[in-house]
């Protein structure tokens, strides 16, 4: 028999104190098998040769001492430095323009901007191809009919509009919610010593949304650093790290290089991850009891510029994804305009056609149910568990370290870890079994990258859910001799569930659209839809990868509006309670 925090006695407290316990070591050991140990061996074979033996940083000497692959480096700061200063100031005008502008259509720009969120990244590629490419629309002068202009699609300009349209919606959302939050009263006060619109903008708004741009710029310079899809489909021959991986793994299975710029790519990662964490806990309150909300204001000409900037934006999103509809349907570009369905037959094609697509879907299923699962619970015995407060502060911390490794970086480190029948132990000599090794060219191994790799922003969300809910459920379910799993199903779960279908549709999404968490780990007879894109991309096949680009998206986008739909009542019961 154990006490209660009132003194009561507790019949069940030591089984259920034994439960808890057991649940967060388990939860952690689970993230240290499917984090910690896959790392652990990616960063051992980048300090061992071919042979298996210490080599020390002589892989890093032969990498930087090979201008070509030196020069990938260089490469991916410089794509990423240009994509980030323009895909920042590109967002938070539209921000701007969707939360402090009364501009007309709000819902329908922001729709058309989150709607790349929904397409694989080598989507953006092959519309930038149809429309920029040697026999593009835009090169053409509309096949002739007009003059037509090349911006040399293939190398840098390529990249860098793709990792523009990849990482434009990521932004917008992060300045958004930045936006949202102000106190109307500082604009008052400045507004009362005289302040015109632009010393407002400068005084006031930017350092209200300072932390908000520090993360969005992080997070759109890690993006477009360890993107893959964008410069496989329209690098050319300029090389970046993520395509270096590839040809290194793939083209010459040097395995001992492909982790080593494996371990060069995590770098920027992992400053990115540390100084985010540092603007968060630097932030402050900024709304308070006596905050006044935001209070938005008509004005013609600002509004007028808005509209036509958001207008622009809009529609050269259309485009593209219109463009790469158009392609699909066409039967032969550019010489035979007319429309078919025969590219969606995937008949005589690289990457297995529409088997590869139903993979993908039962993939992103299985990511989105059970990585669900995993989460939130492991989220609710870090959050509303008071045992081994220890343990609980590392699982949190591994449950945030995926936000610091790129999807190619978690592929790579898996083949390392899950392909060998034994491992050593971090930082020790001393080899195990390996009764993992069986998953290895299975669905299982595929399901589990994407839980990792798409893992902390669900956990985040979780816990930010959990968070809001009383911590006294627990006490009081607890001095009743209430199970505390009893209190999960009945009270935490039905007040979270939106939250945790939210995250389900998260990992769903991403799972079908990932490309470099699984490009690595396929099985011949197990391809993806992700992985078909490039198989048929890469044998000329661009009108049935433009096909297979369509499908992912239709079925992210009906997925989102059959969710949007059947959630609709629950959000209104579980947050019934709010307004009581």
């Amino acid at each position: 028999m154990k006490k209660n925090f009132k003194g009561n006695i507790r019949p069940w407290g030591g089984k259920g104190e034994f439960l808890q316990r057991l649940l967060i070591v388990s939860m952690s050991l689970w993230l240290i098998i499917a984090v910690v140990l896959p790392v652990n061996q990616l960063f051992c074979k980048a300090f061992m040769s071919e042979a298996g033996e210490f080599a020390g940083v002589a892989n890093f000497i032969k990498y930087f001492s090979t201008p070509s692959l030196a020069q990938s480096l260089f490469n991916s700061l410089t794509i990423s430095s240009i994509t980030t200063v323009i895909s920042l100031t590109l967002a938070l005008l539209y921000a701007y323009a969707l939360t402090r502008t009364a501009i007309p259509w709000k819902s329908f720009f922001k729709y058309m901007a989150l709607l790349p969120l929904f397409a694989p990244t080598m989507m953006y590629g092959i519309g930038l191809i149809y429309l920029f490419g040697n026999k593009g629309i835009i090169t053409t002068g509309f096949f002739g009919f007009v003059n037509g202009f090349d911006i040399h699609l293939y190398g840098p300009v390529g990249i860098i509009i793709s990792a523009v349209i990849y990482t434009f919606p990521q932004a917008l959302l992060i300045l958004m919610v930045a936006l949202a939050v102000s106190d109307y009263r500082l604009y008052e006060a400045a507004e009362t010593l005289g302040a015109g619109t632009l010393r407002k903008f400068l005084t006031v708004t930017l350092p209200g949304i300072k932390y908000g741009l520090v993360s969005a710029f992080f997070v759109i310079f890690t993006l477009s650093f360890t993107d893959f899809g964008a410069p496989k489909v329209v690098g050319g021959q300029y090389n970046v790290l993520a395509t270096d991986i590839y040809k290194q793994v793939i083209g010459q299975q040097n395995m001992t290089m492909g982790a080593t710029v494996g371990m060069l790519l995590v770098i920027p990662a992992i400053i990115a991850f540390v100084a985010d964490r540092i603007m968060e806990k630097k932030q402050g309150t900024t709304i308070t009891a006596k905050s006044s909300p935001y209070r938005i204001k008509e004005k013609g000409w600002r509004d007028c510029f808005y509209f036509i900037y958001c207008l622009v934006i809009a529609g050269a999103i259309a485009v593209l994804m219109g463009s790469v509809v158009f392609a699909a349907l066409v039967k032969v570009w550019p010489y035979n305009l007319g429309l078919t369905w025969e590219h969606f037959q995937f008949k005589q094609v690289a990457g297995q056609g529409l088997i590869s697509y139903w993979n993908s879907v039962k993939v992103a299923l299985l990511t989105a149910f059970f990585g669900t699962v995993l989460t939130f619970c492991n989220a609710y015995l870090i959050e509303k568990t008071r045992f081994m407060k220890t343990v609980r502060q590392c699982g949190y911390f591994l449950s945030i370290l995926p936000l610091a490794l790129p999807g190619l970086v978690i592929g790579l480190a898996y083949i390392f870890f899950f392909n060998k029948p034994s491992f050593v132990l971090p930082f020790s000599n001393v080899a195990l079994s390996n009764p993992l090794h069986v998953i290895y060219g299975t669905i299982v191994i595929l399901v589990l990258a994407n839980i990792i790799h798409f893992y902390s922003v669900p956990f985040i969300a979780a816990t930010t859910a959990l968070k809001k809910l009383d911590k006294e459920i627990e006490l009081v379910s607890e001095s009743m001799a209430v199970p505390f799993y009893r209190t999960f199903f009945k009270v935490t779960v039905p007040m979270s569930l939106p939250a945790i279908l939210e995250m389900a549709m998260y990992y769903f999404v991403n799972s079908m659209v990932t490309i470099s968490a699984v490009i690595f780990l396929y099985a011949p007879d197990l391809k993806l839809a992700s992985v078909a894109i490039v198989n048929m991309e890469d044998a000329g096949d661009v009108a049935p990868a433009a096909a297979m680009s369509v499908l992912i998206l239709a079925t992210n986008v009906l997925v989102r509006i059959l969710y949007e739909i059947a959630t609709k009542s629950i959000r209104k019961k579980t947050e019934a309670w709010h307004k009581r």
